[in-house]
């Protein structure tokens, strides 16, 4: 049996993902946004959690991650870490809460930190916020970047399409990298990018690079665990594989549930008092 770094600690730290990357062991991680999920996930050895807010789309419905506000983040982050032992927690900054003002960001992230519980929180963008970022980590508060499609700027883009493919985008792509690894954050998450790129990326920094839709050459990977599980069935990007149909499953039962309840045989003599 392989012996892996992660497998053999209590709790995940910073530290213990820059030696994972170091040791070559890929980074696995996943989202969640309640309690009872989360256990489960801490329960199967996942090695970070990820409550993303992408929490506005798989658990409130909006079409964008936008409409999530600062409360809502925190009261599924308070959910989450409540229920993990040894997995890292990222808690995603919902739009607005940093962009264009550091102060506002350094308030959000200790909002988050104190009021959650959580590891580190997570910001999109490179240069254009590396203000909030530098007074963010001044405040001790570790951060996760994050480079690619960023769907929190899906209006100025006007589409979810693979990001970084020209040579102008992808040099600047790998400069935001840089610059935020120099600035200090622990990690990156790249979204829907060339392979190639994803690859190029995670050499040319010493952090840990996670990828959704950024190839097998990065550090580890993240999906959205509603995506992954078929609990969300109208989303089928070329980079999500589904490792269950929780959505046909869950239709089934209470179907089966509502025919037992229609005919009388829910509940029998050994499931009443």
């Amino acid at each position: 049996m392989v012996s892996y770094l992660s497998e053999n600690v209590s709790k995940i730290t910073t530290h213990v993902l820059h030696k994972m990357k170091a040791n070559q062991e890929k980074i696995a991680m996943l989202t969640a946004y309640d309690y009872s999920t989360a256990k489960l996930l801490d329960m199967a050895g996942i090695d970070v959690i990820l409550v993303g807010d992408s929490a506005s789309n798989v658990m409130a419905g909006y079409k964008t991650t936008l409409p999530i506000t600062l409360n809502e983040m925190i009261y599924h982050g308070v959910s989450v870490v409540r229920a993990v032992e040894r997995a890292f927690v990222v808690v995603d900054m919902p739009f607005g809460t940093y962009q264009g003002n550091s102060k506002e960001a350094l308030n959000s992230a200790i909002r988050i930190m104190k009021e959650t519980g959580a590891d580190a929180v997570k910001l999109e963008g490179g240069k254009e916020i590396i203000e909030s970022v530098d007074r963010i980590l001044s405040a001790g508060i570790p951060v996760m970047g994050h480079l690619g499609l960023m769907p929190q700027s899906i209006h100025k883009f006007g589409t979810y399409s693979v990001r970084a493919t020209d040579r102008e985008e992808s040099n600047q792509l790998i400069d935001d990298a840089k610059l935020l690894e120099k600035a200090g954050v622990f990690s990156i998450v790249l979204e829907k990018i060339p392979a190639t790129l994803g690859k190029k990326v995670a050499e040319s920094v010493s952090i840990p690079i996670i990828g959704i839709g950024a190839g097998n050459g990065v550090d580890g990977q993240v999906l959205v665990l509603h995506d992954m599980l078929g609990i969300v069935q109208d989303f089928s990007p070329r980079f999500l594989r589904r490792y269950n149909n929780l959505g046909e499953e869950i239709i089934t039962s209470v179907q089966n549930y509502i025919k037992d309840v229609k005919t009388l045989d829910f509940p029998n003599d050994k499931e009443q008092y």
